[in-house]
């Protein structure tokens, strides 16, 4: 038997995590080239989505909905609470103030140009593939 059998034997380039991972700096990078000058985060702009399509949420029907962890989703908040996009003023419920919808407003049309450069690149396919994918993991966790 020998000491590092397993190392000798797997192929770390069928590592889902891995691949998934390297998808999603790949298409983060082409957002952030769209989506810097507002100076919010993919993770920031995904909050920011998420509370223009409701009213009022609370951190954990944010926390759920982003699949945000409570650290990262806490110090997001933060963040866009500071930069008076998002109010704490009913708190515990979270909603967009009219700076955050604004800037909502105005990053929409650069993230549609965020998603045809990606579109273009991974094609209907790929996007159907994706969204597969997602569904599927959504669906069992």
């Amino acid at each position: 038997m020998k000491e590092y059998e397993h190392i000798e034997t797997f192929n770390p380039k069928e590592c889902l995590s891995g691949q998934i991972s390297r998808i999603n700096r790949l298409t983060a990078t082409i957002f952030r080239k769209y989506i810097s000058p507002f100076k919010v985060t993919n993770s920031q702009l995904t909050l920011l989505f998420i509370l223009s399509k409701h009213n009022t949420l609370n951190q954990m029907q944010l926390s759920t909905i982003a699949k945000l962890e409570k650290s990262s989703l806490h110090r997001n908040i933060k963040r866009l609470v500071d930069s008076n996009y998002v109010s704490k003023a009913d708190f515990p419920l979270l909603q967009l103030t009219n700076d955050g919808k604004k800037l909502v407003n105005t990053i929409i049309p650069e993230w549609e140009k965020a998603m045809t450069e990606i579109r273009e690149i991974i094609g209907t396919e790929g996007e159907s593939s994706i969204h597969q994918i997602h569904q599927n993991l959504i669906s069992k966790t």
